[in-house]
């Protein structure tokens, strides 16, 4: 015990030991500066330095702008641009599969493939009565039922008055209102402009589910509903929308408001195209648009 207590006193005493450090002129020996130091003191230097050399990389590391270059180093705005990258990305996915869902809707009617079975939509439900259709439905029977036969060996022939398609379905005119111009497929135009005031609430001819509700450069918003029997359903040029692609809806219910919206609009009016089962329609031949 006794060497140990010598070795550590002799240890302790090495370190408080002072020593002096002078600084001399080479040349005239002249005694410049001195220094009284221990081992303890250069110890406790040596420590301290380290610590502060390793405080200022840290926060020069940190707090400026090199920690970008340091491999793995994740920088707050390229995360912030990879999240909108991110954003983006997924809003083009979403933009191109309503687009494709479009498409195949609307090439399976126009190839008469369309299969709308719905148990929502039954048949019964499409069987309304005149006391239970909204305010602005036409007394008239004619003016609401498709039964009208067409015989027609091209879908683009101009007369419409005859057919083998026979609906009993009770449709519901979109809105009431003069008729600035009609359906005429010799110049392609397909639909009847109904003149209205903006933002008059337009509505759904019967029940149905959207298969496209989105703005177009040439013709503003437009949404198309497929309903049952091969009927679609076009409107255009509105103010606004009220449903999304892939909404059920049911007839007389308020799809979208009137406006001015597109390149081709020539004021307020909403362009109304009726196809069924893959054929432009006339709607003077189904609908009574008259307020009286």
């Amino acid at each position: 015990m006794d060497r140990k207590d010598s070795k550590k006193s002799t240890f302790l005493k090495n370190l408080i030991t002072p020593y002096r450090m002078v600084i001399i002129n080479e040349e005239t020996f002249e005694e410049r500066i001195q220094y009284r130091i221990t081992r303890l003191s250069l110890l406790l230097a040596a420590l301290f330095s380290i610590v502060a050399l390793v405080s200022l990389v840290f926060s020069t590391i940190a707090y400026t702008p090199l920690k970008e270059y340091i491999p793995g180093y994740d920088s707050s705005e390229l995360r912030k641009q990879a999240v909108q990258n991110l954003f983006i990305t997924d809003s083009l996915i979403t933009l191109y599969n309503q687009n494709l869902q479009y498409l195949n809707a609307v090439r399976a009617v126009l190839n008469e493939e369309i299969s709308f079975e719905d148990p929502e939509l039954s048949e019964q439900s499409l069987q309304v009565e005149n006391q239970d259709a909204p305010e602005f439905i036409s007394s008239v029977p004619e003016d609401s039922l498709l039964r009208v036969l067409v015989s027609q060996q091209d879908k683009y022939n101009p007369d419409l008055k005859s057919s083998n398609i026979t609906l009993e379905t009770l449709l519901l005119p979109p809105a009431l209102g003069p008729i600035s111009q009609e359906f005429n497929p010799e110049e392609g135009h397909y639909a009847v402009d109904i003149v209205l005031e903006e933002n008059t609430p337009i509505k759904a001819i019967s029940d149905g589910r959207v298969i496209f509700a989105e703005w177009t450069a040439q013709t503003g918003y437009v949404i198309i509903l497929e309903h049952s029997k091969g009927i679609l359903s076009v409107y255009k040029h509105n103010a606004s929308l009220s449903k999304e692609q892939g909404d059920v809806v049911q007839g007389g219910e308020v799809i979208a408001l009137a406006g001015n919206t597109g390149e081709l609009t020539t004021g307020y009016h909403l362009h109304f195209e009726l196809w069924v089962e893959g054929y432009p329609m006339d709607p003077k031949n189904f609908f009574n648009f008259s307020e009286e």
